[in-house]
């Protein structure tokens, strides 16, 4: 046995050596028995020094069996059923799950209690925020809240804001970041009251009227003030962000003084047309505090004197003043797997606890629901490891062949086509918005567009992708691709040229060596 697995190994090593031998390259004869990796993609991992066994690729065609079910047919596996880390492609497994256990009309709710009566126009009284994990609780969504609480009659209020947070563990609303960077908007923490994403977005550009730097922001917060000292330089716009210096005073207000500035120094590029500079800096309750309190002034309503905002279990004696529903799961998915949002996608695995096992949520709960959501479809994942559904983790895990799986079944879920519609298209949107726009160029003379729908991921020593690929003859692909090693962000290459082979309908292998 020994020996014919040697000589195996040799004729897989022959092949791939076809044209020039790839030196430095560990392969295991066994993974990829028969479904030799198309050369152009051997060829980009090379040049790249990505060895082949950093790298997994499944590839499964869709089919449409009887009784109008799709079936899957293997077309290429190259260490397939091994467990890697896959970045932002987990969100695949936490939107899919989340569809179809919540249903994309599921919506969060918001609610507002007081202890307080309203009396000519005055709510005299304290409101209570009762989040349940509302991931896009945006300043639109806030604007249609404070006209549903006019509809109630409330022109002025006389109280506070208390915000109860008990929807979640508090294990899960520490500021934890696997790269230390605490002040950037993918590193926000769960929260069940998550405001704007808790990130203060700034946008940045030369005045039109004359040499000047305008500087604006969203969303609006009741006592911010900016403070603006840059100087304009003839400049690249390249690395803009270089000499640009900023300081947020306080980063947690006292209730006798809420007032806070941002202040702007350095140089900046007057060839920038406008640029955007995100930071998270504000604790979560100055940040909701001062937001709710500009949201209600924006919608013509005033206030007695500036609440003051505090963590607060809404009283048994509190009375339910409205109950605010957000957009549908739908959308949020479409947010989710299109810009990769990872707070959003941990907010969905949240939510799964919290619906199916009560609160406070964990995300070991969110998990188990997980788990028992693949048990219940048929599909046992050996080596899975879930930390938040997000992605954004060192320790989450899967194989590419187990996330083809999800994909087949996706087809057959009725949550199928919405699904499917959330992924990024390529040339088109999200974070496939750029990619393979030569490629896709090559098809335009065709009736029937080819398109690539995938989700990507990337860390550092990540990258990878999961989805579908229509080609050029309309057959369908599932395609996932992990590459696990520190020269993984020089192989965005290789992930093109498999979609590119695929578009084309992946020639068979034996003409692809």
């Amino acid at each position: 046995m020994k020996a014919a697995s040697h000589s195996i190994a040799q004729y897989l090593l022959a092949i791939l050596c076809f044209g020039g031998c790839i030196h430095g390259l560990s392969v295991k004869a066994e993974d990829n028995l028969g479904n030799p990796i198309p050369r152009t993609i051997v060829n980009s991992l090379e040049r790249n020094q990505i060895p082949l066994d950093a790298i997994s690729i499944s590839v499964t065609e869709i089919e449409l069996g009887k009784p109008g079910k799709h079936q899957g047919k293997a077309i290429l596996g190259w260490r397939e059923s091994e467990p890697m880390n896959p970045a932002s492609t987990m969100k695949v497994l936490t939107t899919l799950a989340g569809l179809d256990i919540l249903g994309p009309q599921y919506r969060w709710r918001t609610k507002i209690f007081t202890d307080g009566v309203i009396r000519q126009g005055t709510l005299q009284g304290n409101l209570y925020l009762q989040g349940s994990g509302d991931p896009k609780l945006i300043p639109e969504e806030f604007a249609k809240l404070m006209k549903d609480l006019q509809a109630l009659g409330i022109q002025k209020i006389d109280g506070n804001l208390f915000f109860d947070r008990g929807a979640y563990a508090p294990s899960v609303m520490e500021h934890n970041t696997i790269d230390g960077e605490s002040l950037r908007a993918y590193n926000v923490p769960p929260d069940p009251l998550l405001y704007a994403f808790r990130t203060l977005s700034f946008q940045l550009g030369k005045s039109r009227t004359a040499d000047f730097i305008d500087i604006s922001y969203t969303p609006t917060l009741s006592q911010l003030k900016i403070v603006n000292q840059m100087q304009l330089v003839d400049r690249s716009c390249d690395n803009w962000k270089s000499n640009l210096r900023f300081n947020l005073d306080p980063e947690t207000v006292a209730s006798t003084d809420q007032s806070i500035t941002a202040q702007f120094s350095g140089s900046f590029p007057s060839t920038c047309r406008g640029v955007n500079f995100n930071v998270v800096a504000l604790d979560a309750n100055t940040f909701l505090t001062q937001g709710f309190a500009a949201a209600w002034e924006l919608a013509g309503g005033t206030w007695v004197k500036p609440p003051v905002g505090k963590d607060g279990a809404v009283p048994l004696a509190a009375r339910l003043l409205l109950q605010f529903e957000g957009i549908s799961l739908a959308d949020d998915v479409q947010d989710i797997n299109k810009y990769s949002n990872n707070v959003m996608a941990r907010q969905l695995l949240l939510t799964l606890a919290l619906e199916k096992m009560g609160k406070p949520a964990t995300t070991t709960n969110g998990e188990l629901v997980i788990q028992s959501w693949l048990k219940q479809n048929g599909l046992h994942f050996n080596g899975l490891v879930i930390e938040n559904g997000s992605g954004l983790s060192r320790n989450e895990a899967i194989s590419s062949e187990q996330m083809n799986q999800l994909l087949l079944k996706a087809r057959n879920l009725p949550v199928g086509e919405v699904f499917y519609n959330s992924l990024p298209i390529a040339g088109t949107d999200g974070t496939m918005r750029n990619r393979l726009m030569t490629q896709l160029r090559k098809f335009l003379h065709l009736k029937k567009k080819p398109e690539v729908r995938m989700k990507t991921g990337s860390l550092a020593d990540v990258r990878a992708i999961s989805g579908y690929v229509v080609s050029k003859s309309g057959r369908m692909y599932a395609v996932s691709s992990f590459i696990n090693h520190p020269n993984a962000w020089k192989g965005l290459e290789a992930h093109d040229q498999l979609l590119s082979w695929l578009l084309e309908d992946g020639p068979e292998p034996k003409h692809a060596r």
